[in-house]
């Protein structure tokens, strides 16, 4: 069942689920192990206010070997920021307080989101750069979308913003790449991560959850930050017909307008 509003408002209304939250902040991926002895309640306790968590879709579990390990999933609080608070204030003006500090700390992210669609449709969202380009931000995805192939991110006027390539291609269910950010020489550094699109249709919607893993512990947060309002922009742009209308940091498009400004020449040899 697709969570509502409601269910995220009645998950956050509790002091303890917010301390969770907080938790998966400052480390993400933890065990049940783990965050019970973060907090003063008896194992059972964590269980059901993970639970809740849960069901507002707030905390996503993946298996990992014989540990099962609880990931946040920022993009229903990004839903809800969309709803109640873009109207009023620029959108990356009103970003989550202290998301960037928290997902830092992290090698490894997992957004999920719930979308009335078709598998079909969402798939042909994520691999056609016409419509790519209506949520990522107006950055360009060109690629045939077979195993073992490239693809590159551009901006409208042509900079190369990053490349990888297509590890696994099972349409429409599971897409896994490689990719390296290039729009900046400080955010070349950061290197290669992988990023897996899996779609589940689940009645009249389909879950889909992008891991975004292989991150260098401490990169940069312009490397996986942007999720959940390219997520969210996707939601809207196949539920509505219209995507959101989000735009990179004004620091980022500096960069991404200076990677097009091709390198001043000087003029050598004696006598200049």
């Amino acid at each position: 069942m697709m969570p509502g509003m409601d269910a995220v408002f009645r998950a956050l209304a509790d002091p303890t689920r917010r301390r969770l939250l907080d938790e998966l902040f400052k480390q993400d991926g933890q065990t049940l192990t783990a965050l019970e002895q973060r907090l003063p309640m008896t194992r059972f306790g964590v269980m059901k206010h993970l639970k809740v968590l849960a069901e507002a879709n707030l905390v996503v579990t993946k298996r990992r070997g014989r540990e099962k390990l609880h990931f946040l999933n920022p993009v229903p609080i990004r839903l809800v920021h969309d709803r109640w608070v873009s109207k009023y204030a620029e959108p990356w003006a009103a970003r989550l307080s202290g998301l960037k500090k928290g997902l830092e700390a992290t090698m490894e992210k997992v957004f999920e989101i719930y979308i009335r669609t078709t598998p079909e449709r969402l798939w042909h969202a994520i691999t056609t750069s016409e419509m790519r380009s209506k949520y990522s931000f107006g950055a360009v995805v060109s690629s045939d979308f077979t195993p073992g192939s490239r693809f590159e991110m551009r901006t409208p006027e042509g900079g190369l913003l990053g490349e990888g390539e297509n590890i696994e291609v099972d349409p429409p269910r599971r897409l896994v790449q490689t990719m390296v950010p290039l729009w900046s020489a400080e955010i070349q550094r950061e290197g290669q991560s992988r990023i897996t699109w899996e779609i589940e249709p689940t009645g009249e919607v389909c879950r889909l959850t992008v891991t975004h893993d292989q991150i260098r512990e401490g990169a940069s947060s312009e490397v996986y930050g942007g999720w959940p309002m390219l997520l969210s922009s996707l939601k809207s742009l196949l539920e509505t017909g219209e995507s959101m209308d989000f735009r990179p940091p004004a620091e980022v498009m500096e960069r991404w307008q200076r990677s097009l400004q091709p390198e001043p020449v000087h003029p050598g040899g004696a006598g200049h």
